[in-house]
């Protein structure tokens, strides 16, 4: 894992806080794990971090869409 992966990571996490603040942050972890590896119990502990922020990228964008389709 590189410190620019992780800082991305956080920052994407940060903006999805912004845009869906109902969402818990543990709650949103998981979502992203899920994303990224499939509807498994492993899929939190084996996620890397490059895949968990690829995942995130995606969720912003569809967030992102249906906000934008309801404005």
């Amino acid at each position: 894992m590189s410190g620019t992966v992780r800082q991305e990571l956080l920052q994407v996490l940060m903006e999805l806080s912004e845009v869906c603040p109902e969402v818990r942050l543990g709650q949103l972890t998981a979502n992203l794990s899920y994303i990224a590896r499939g509807l498994s119990n492993e899929s939190i502990w084996d996620v890397e971090d490059e895949e968990l922020l690829e995942a995130a990228r995606k969720h912003l964008q569809e967030w992102r869409a249906r906000r934008g389709a309801v404005a």
